[in-house]
């Protein structure tokens, strides 16, 4: 995982957006003094955060690891698409 100081973060804000954006990388961000931040991609964000919902509930997850396992297995069939 990439780390910059803030001061380098801020002399080259559109080139490590850029990398951000591109390599679908978090960049660690660290301040003097302050926690450090982390930039990553909305859509990384937002997928992190459906995996903890959907992983949220004990039953759930026990639910989902099943049907990974079936998969694993061998246990899937192909179909097609339902048309509405």
């Amino acid at each position: 995982m990439a780390q910059v100081g803030f001061t380098e973060l801020r002399n080259n804000l559109a080139t490590h957006f850029d990398r951000v954006e591109n390599d679908w990388a978090e960049l660690v961000v660290t301040r003097q003094n302050h926690e450090a931040l982390v930039i990553l991609p909305l859509a990384e964000l937002e997928s992190m955060r459906e995996t903890l919902h959907l992983l949220g509930t004990p039953a759930n997850a026990k639910r989902l690891m099943e049907s990974v396992a079936q998969l694993d297995r061998g246990g899937s069939k192909a179909r097609e698409p339902i048309e509405e």
